[in-house]
Order: C-alpha cells, then sequence, then structure tokens
C-alpha cells in the first residue's frame, strides 16, 4: 500500500473468527509484497496499551456483559457494542491525530462509526467490510440473544441505516451479502463498493491417499452452522446400506448435543469431534470430500480452504454458497431439508473415486483462481486505496 492502512474491530487482535481469518490475510499479504508493519490493528483493547490500570477497567467494564448475557440477552447485547464502541473511538482518535491521508478499513458497522467520529477528515478515508448477515441485528437473533423486531433488534437496524451510507466504500464478501443489504437498505447502493470474496493464503498440495468415505467440515459447534443434520445424513447414508466418517474441526456449545444425538441415531462410531485445530489446513488432506450444512452465510472461509486442498464441496444454497463453487463442476448441491436425499447426493459423489479426483482438481483450481490470496488481496488493497469500482446503484 502507498497509504497507511488501520484496521478497526470490535474483537481481540487474535481470534478463530472468519474475520480474524480476514484480517490476517490481509496483512500477512501487505507485509509481504509491501512492507513490514504496513498494517495497523486498532481494537478496544488498543486503548489500554500496557498500561495495568486501563487493562483493569477494561477487564471490569467488559466483563460486566458476561453478567449481563445471564441476566438478560438484549441488556448484554447494548452493553457490549456501547462499551467496545467507545474504547475504539478513544483509541483510534489517538492513532489518527497525527495521521495524514490513510484508509481505515472497519469490520462492521459499529467499528465504521467509531473510525467515522474519530478520523480527523475525509483524507482518511472509511471503508467498511460487509461480513454480516443481513444485518447484524439478524445475526445477534439468530443466536437467541435479541427478539427479532424487538426493540434492540429495531435500534441496531436504525443505527446501521444512518452509519452504512456514510462510509467511503463498502466491501461486500459476496454478490448475496450486496443483495441482501440493499433489500432492506436501498440508499448503501449510492456508496462506492466492490465484491470481493474472502480469500486465504493456499498451500501447497502434496499426493495424499483419499480415505473412501471420509468426510470433513470445519467450523464453530453452534447452531447455525447445523452440524446436526449432518449427522441425520450419516444416519441416513447408513440406512441406505453406506457408512461415512466424519470428522469436525471446530469446537463449541453444540458439543454436547452432537455427542447425545449421534448415539440416538446410531451414528456415534462414525463422529469424530476433533476440537479446536490450528492446523486446519493440514487437516484436510485424505478426505474423500468437504460437507457443509450451514443455512446461513454470506461467505465461507472454511469452503475455500477445503477447496484449497483440493477437495470436493457437498453444501446446501444457504446465503452466498452458491456462489462459492458449481454442480457439479467443483461438488455437489444438496438439500438441507431432506437427510434421505441429501445421503443419495453424498453416495453417488463418493461413490466414485475418479469423480471425487475430478472435482477435487477443479476445486483446487477454482480456488486459485478465485480465492487465493495473491489473486484476490491487491484488489481488495486496490479498493481501500480508492481505486474506483465502478459497483454503484
Amino acid at each position: 500500500m502507498t497509504t497507511p492502512l488501520v484496521v478497526a474491530s470490535l474483537a481481540r487482535e487474535r481470534g478463530t473468527t472468519g474475520v480474524h481469518t480476514h484480517v490476517h490475510q490481509l496483512r500477512r499479504h501487505i507485509e509481504r509484497v509491501a512492507r513490514p508493519g504496513g498494517v495497523d490493528v486498532v481494537t478496544p483493547h488498543t486503548w489500554a496499551g500496557a498500561s495495568l490500570w486501563r487493562r483493569a477497567v477494561l477487564g471490569v467494564l467488559f466483563g460486566a456483559r458476561l453478567v449481563l448475557e445471564r441476566v438478560s440477552g438484549p441488556a448484554h447485547v447494548a452493553w457490549y457494542r456501547a462499551s467496545h464502541a467507545y474504547f475504539l473511538r478513544r483509541a483510534l482518535q489517538r492513532r489518527l491525530r497525527d495521521e495524514g491521508p490513510c484508509a481505515v478499513y472497519a469490520q462492521c458497522p459499529v467499528a465504521a462509526n467509531a473510525a467515522l467520529r474519530a478520523r480527523r477528515g475525509p483524507h482518511q478515508r472509511v471503508v467498511l467490510a460487509v461480513h454480516f448477515r443481513v444485518s447484524q441485528a439478524d445475526e445477534w437473533a439468530n443466536k437467541g440473544s435479541i427478539a427479532r423486531d424487538g426493540l434492540v433488534h429495531r435500534r441496531i437496524r436504525a443505527f446501521e441505516h444512518r452509519v452504512v451510507p456514510q462510509v467511503d466504500g463498502l466491501v461486500f464478501v459476496s454478490q448475496w451479502a450486496r443483495s441482501a443489504l440493499l433489500e432492506w437498505m436501498p440508499e448503501a447502493g449510492w456508496v462506492e463498493g466492490t465484491v470481493l470474496h474472502n480469500f486465504v493464503e493456499g498451500v501447497e498440495v502434496q499426493p495424499v491417499t483419499i480415505r473412501p468415505a471420509s468426510l470433513v467440515t470445519t467450523g464453530s459447534l453452534e447452531p447455525v452452522k447445523n452440524h446436526r443434520y449432518l449427522l441425520q445424513v450419516l444416519a441416513a447414508a447408513r440406512g441406505l446400506g453406506h457408512d461415512h466418517t466424519l470428522d469436525v474441526l471446530g469446537e463449541g456449545p453444540e458439543r454436547g448435543g452432537l455427542l447425545a444425538l449421534a448415539t440416538e441415531l446410531g451414528v456415534h462410531d462414525l463422529l469424530r469431534l476433533q476440537g479446536f485445530c490450528t492446523d486446519v489446513q493440514q487437516r484436510l488432506p485424505g478426505h474423500a470430500a468437504y460437507v457443509h450444512a450451514s443455512y446461513s452465510e454470506s461467505s465461507s472461509l472454511a469452503i475455500m480452504e477445503a477447496m484449497a486442498a483440493g477437495l470436493p464441496v457437498v453444501s446446501g444454497l444457504a446465503g452466498a454458497l452458491g456462489e462459492l463453487f458449481d454442480d457439479p463442476g467443483e461438488g455437489r448441491f444438496w438439500p438441507l431439508d431432506d437427510a434421505e436425499a441429501a445421503a443419495r447426493v453424498l453416495i453417488d459423489l463418493t461413490g466414485s473415486a475418479v469423480e471425487l479426483r475430478r472435482a477435487g482438481a477443479a476445486a483446487r483450481e477454482r480456488f486459485l483462481r478465485d480465492y487465493e490470496a495473491a489473486a484476490v488481496a491487491p484488489r481488495l488493497v486496490g479498493f481501500l486505496e480508492g481505486e474506483p469500482s465502478g459497483l454503484r446503484r
């Protein structure tokens, strides 16, 4: 980059979410091809720095949300957003005070608002990444933290309606994410935008022996990822005379329920919960296929990592997933409401070693063209620096 880049996020600098991966991959790319230290990540925790008393203050204030979460979901959400926004704005004010022209890449609407209030003028460009599905209000509602169309839900939507049209640029991680936002907020279409899928740095794929009928999926064990449906598909496939093992790379609150359901369905011997893994890309090769059952996605780094490893993908068509690969090119689409029909799709694919190799090779080729960091990151950098995209309603 020719101008400084500041990433603004409510989350800690290190973490395991898709947003963390996105920021990490962008930072790695810039520091590799441009200059070390070319990206500053500013979070609410940046305000504390090395000060012990400031860290203590944040510990008390941010810790209060854990208490509120047990008492009131809406109060927990409101406190989280307000407290983190305040300290992020303070940290950005300090970072941008003596800075000249730069780009602030906000990872959510709350961070974008903090950046707009902290910047010294329009020479400090604020660009918002649209990682969220429709609205952050809907994401909180999907988690059960707030009521859909309740007070907090309406306030979050009103906040986004006010903030999003003010930013200098919008980065949509899929065409679906853009359409979903513009459907309820047409004004966002007047902001200069670009559709750029997420990206990851590919690893060299070594020839390995594929384990027949060995499936893998990655992601947090939470309801929206719909791992329970994968177990139903395993049970349906077993009922049709075909056993598939499933490695689940990830951790979360659904672990206990998944183990109980696997026993109930009689597939406990096929399920392997591997827990949180830092070496996901190294664990993927050797599986016959990657399977995905999430019913709400604005994009999927997990699918991209599977394609990078040369695995064919089997997924539903929820959200943006239909944009990531083609059926039958790089995998198969299966229904998310009929486990037996999904099992037949799976059996058809995994029953042919030739087709598995062909689809896996096509998936790897698609990844290198559309999702590899070296192919996508330079376009994102250009947009952050102000290159026009021509995408405006």
